[in-house]
């Protein structure tokens, strides 16, 4: 056995090959023996004077099959997502209150699941005083306006090349995107037009809803990724206008965010990154936006709405996960209860779209 002067001098050999170069030997694969621990000396407190995280003043009531929504929104336990949901409609009713805005940005899954007549009800009630969408949300809206149903089949309709060719959507859009792009924007101008055709379901599309009320909507679209931009109709430059000019309008909205709310309903990805970029213009313009409130509501966690919505930006933020169309109607309810007893929102003055 080699001495600790030879083991020492293996560590400093130069390597194989080199002169003096000496192998050291493996270590011992043998593990070690542990004996159990004595916990007999282990050092208790008693429970009374520890402090506990959860307590029976935060459980949920049972409360009966006719309860008022008020009784229901209370009887939920006070923790976790059921408590950022009332924080969240406390932040919303004392925005509404001081007259600033509640901005909701959605994807197409929140039209998708039947939470379009809720938004709605939200605007005409003055709750919110601008909503923000991405083309497939815009899609959905205008579909259901127009017939009473929508999201076809993808699998079907790939076998053939039949998905997204329908012809009543794609020239709906077309043609806003040349009414958009001279100023109004894409949001308004798809609004304007469902009104004018007297869509057949337009009393649940948010776009008609905005377009009558002459609040703010912007459609934020990348060319390309929506179906109706493989229509024969379809005209990337009125698109490409169309779009910016909502993310112009979107800018002063997002301006004009100081004391108010921002809502992430089910957008992964566009929606976080074009609020980032608004954000940013609007304070190299020298708007003051620092107190507001920011949530993503989804029914999965994203990196981009966690970041970009709820963490960076905002002086308070919530990530509340679960399905739309369960977290949507109970933050309405909510929302309504904390104004009292659901009555209309006070009126107040938004900044309003072109």
């Amino acid at each position: 056995m080699r001495d600790a002067g030879a083991r020492a001098g293996a560590l400093r050999s130069p390597g194989p090959g080199a002169p003096g170069y000496i192998v050291s030997p493996m270590p011992d694969p043998t593990p070690p023996r542990y004996a159990p621990a004595d916990l007999s000396h282990v050092r208790t407190r008693p429970l009374a004077g520890r402090k506990n995280l959860v307590t029976t003043r935060q459980f949920g009531r049972a409360v009966g099959s006719e309860a008022p929504a008020r009784e229901l929104i209370a009887s939920l336990p006070d923790v976790l997502a059921a408590k950022a949901l009332r924080a969240l409609a406390g932040e919303i009713a004392r925005s509404v209150r001081a007259r600033r805005p509640v901005v909701a940005a959605f994807g197409g899954h929140v039209v998708k699941t039947g939470c379009g007549p809720l938004v709605v009800d939200l605007l005409q009630r003055g709750v919110l005083s601008a909503v923000a969408m991405n083309g497939g949300a815009a899609i959905h809206d205008a579909e259901l306006a127009l017939v009473g149903g929508t999201s076809e089949d993808v699998a079907d309709g790939l076998v053939d090349g039949s998905f997204g060719t329908a012809e009543e959507t794609g020239a709906l859009f077309a043609e806003a995107a040349g009414r958009g792009a001279k100023g109004p924007g894409l949001g308004r101008a798809l609004g304007e037009i469902l009104l004018e055709r007297r869509a057949p379901h337009a009393a649940t599309s948010v776009l008609a809803a905005a377009a009558r009320l002459r609040v703010p909507a912007t459609v934020h679209v990348a060319p390309g990724a929506d179906t109706v931009h493989i229509h024969p109709k379809a005209d990337g430059a009125a698109i490409g206008a169309a779009t910016f000019a909502d993310f112009r309008l979107l800018v002063a909205v997002v301006s004009d965010l100081e004391g108010g709310v921002w809502l992430n309903l089910g957008s992964a990805v566009a929606l976080p990154e074009v609020f980032l970029k608004a954000l940013a213009a609007a304070r190299n313009l020298g708007r003051r936006v620092e107190d507001f409130a920011a949530a993503d509501l989804d029914m999965l966690r994203h990196y981009r709405p966690r970041v970009n919505v709820v963490e960076r930006p905002p002086r308070r933020g919530w990530q509340i996960t679960g399905p739309h169309e369960i977290l949507l109607p109970l933050l309405r309810v909510a929302v309504l209860d904390t104004l009292g007893d659901g009555r209309e929102a006070p009126r107040r003055k938004v900044r309003r779209g072109r």
